[in-house]
């Protein structure tokens, strides 16, 4: 396995147990409403959450809306305990790679990945394979780390000595650019200080 993967899945492994509440799972939890409400916006039944941690976005669509058809994958053992445990049965939950997702062609309606785009070594091949899975019509959302141009150039210097697994924080153009390879409609918006939803159709 590639080593910012395995770093990643070792991160992830050792934050599983507090992640719903310390500093490190901050980030993605501030995320959470922006993405929701993202999602409200759009008419679907089957969705896929790439990176989907302790499952506690697949919590709250569930809650919502029951009869949704959730899926979550993630690469961490302990992050999909987690989420097993906090869903139980309610979704479908896979341990495996973004970059190779084990699903069939157009089975998703609608695609999304709140704070782990910045841990994929080959982020065009997660894009490639969300749209392969994804339904024509359908929508893939990203929420992710933003920085203004200093700090993202500071942050991407010191992100190579990561040991969590941290590959790169993205501007907005370079998110579009990746999003316009395989994807239509594409937009992008700041969540918060830190954040941003970038979204784009099939």
């Amino acid at each position: 396995m590639n080593n910012k993967k395995e770093k990643s899945k070792t991160a992830f492994n050792q934050q599983a147990p507090t992640y719903d509440i310390d500093m490190k799972g901050a980030h993605a939890r501030n995320l959470y409403p922006a993405l929701l409400k993202k999602l409200s916006n759009i008419e679907y039944h089957t969705v896929l959450d790439l990176g989907c941690g302790t499952g506690a976005i697949i919590q709250a669509i569930l809650r919502e809306a029951p009869d949704k058809e959730v899926y979550g994958i993630d690469i961490s053992e302990k992050m999909l305990q987690k989420a097993k445990e906090k869903l139980t049965g309610k979704a479908t939950l896979t341990l495996g790679d973004s970059e190779h997702l084990p699903y069939q062609d157009s089975l998703f309606d609608v695609i999304y990945c709140n704070d782990s785009f910045h841990h994929y070594p080959h982020p065009e091949k997660v894009l490639a394979e969300a749209h392969r899975v994804l339904k024509p019509g359908g929508t893939i959302i990203i929420g992710d780390c933003w920085l203004p141009f200093v700090s993202r150039i500071i942050m991407n210097v010191f992100i190579r000595f990561s040991n969590e697994g941290d590959v790169k924080i993205y501007s907005e153009r370079e998110i579009c650019d990746m999003l316009n390879l395989h994807f239509h409609n594409v937009t992008w918006q700041k969540a918060n200080h830190s954040s941003y939803i970038a979204a784009a159709a099939k």
